[in-house]
């Protein structure tokens, strides 16, 4: 299978908190649920990252297999295990602690990449954590990237910016430098505050337009998406609702945006379908269990009313 859409990064098992105090197993990580919310609005996906051969890891298997992505190219490491993550939840919001060192993921190498996988894709879908779980991922997500360009296609890119995984100097100094070769810019609004400096989402999308970037989509929470392009821009309003939990929102709607890209539609109708996707993916617990598919994100886009 030679997918439309590529992601490129680390899975993490999701241990989410439950209002009893209860943990409800899932499953997360940046890109891995991108993939995951592309696939189920109809695009084709694949993934590539390591796994461990632990249980952790024959689970993440078994859903991306479930849901459609494709798993061909994912090695499974004997000696690393599969990266862990709990969600804790307070008035002020959710809050993570992370298991991840040493992971099966962090020890990805350009040498484990199939040049003609990423070659075949017409989007390349990497992100901020792809890069900061080891020095070997940065250089694996700048090979895959330099793979995919040369062959044509477009690269994707979300700061997700993590302080715990990489000093703020060394995030901007490597996300300016995947940006400025990425086609389509996915910041949210308060990850770029930090990286650039600025607080004005007109002057952060001219940054990173400036950095070379031909769309950004900087997402502002429950005011929408500023769409930017080179010669216009819109601001795409978000549609109302009560969430649960935000945990992957963002990832929802990357994984929205790009499989509508992937369709041929424009930015801004993009944007549209992947705020509602990416409002109702809040409506339950966890990062992938609530993510809709595409009669959920029609209907809502439709009624203005969540299922």
């Amino acid at each position: 299978m030679q997918p439309d859409i590529v992601c490129l990064g680390e899975p993490m098992l999701e241990f989410n908190e439950q209002g009893d105090g209860r943990f409800l197993k899932g499953h997360g990580g940046d890109t891995s649920n991108a993939a995951i919310a592309a696939a189920r609005q109809g695009a084709s996906v694949g993934y590539l990252t390591r796994v461990g051969s632990d249980a952790f890891g024959e689970d993440f298997l078994r859903l991306w297999q479930s849901e459609q992505v494709d798993t061909s190219q994912i090695p499974v490491d004997s000696d690393a295990p599969t990266g862990v993550y709990f969600v804790s939840h307070d008035a002020s919001g959710h809050s993570f602690t992370y298991r991840r060192k040493g992971s099966a993921a962090s020890l990805i190498t350009p040498a484990d990449l199939s040049a003609d996988y990423i070659a075949g894709a017409r989007i390349l879908h990497v992100s901020g954590i792809s890069q900061a779980i080891s020095e070997t991922a940065a250089d694996t997500v700048f090979k895959a990237i330099e793979v995919c360009r040369n062959a044509g296609g477009w690269v994707s890119y979300d700061t997700n910016l993590r302080l715990n995984l990489w000093p703020l100097e060394r995030a901007r100094a490597v996300t300016h430098a995947a940006m400025a070769k990425a086609h389509i810019a996915l910041p949210g609004l308060e990850d770029a505050v930090q990286l650039t400096g600025l607080t004005d989402p007109d002057e952060i999308a001219d940054f990173y337009l400036a950095l070379g970037c031909e769309i950004v989509a900087l997402t502002l929470g429950k005011d929408g998406t500023l769409i930017a392009l080179r010669d216009e821009r819109r601001r795409v309003p978000g549609l109302p609702v009560t969430p649960v939990d935000a945990t992957a929102a963002g990832d929802t709607f990357d994984g929205a945006f790009l499989a509508e890209m992937a369709a041929g539609r424009d930015p801004y109708d993009a944007a549209r379908y992947a705020n509602a996707a990416a409002a109702l993916s809040t409506q339950g617990y966890g990062a992938v269990a609530p993510m809709p598919r595409r009669d959920d994100v029609e209907q809502f886009l439709k009624t203005g009313r969540a299922a």
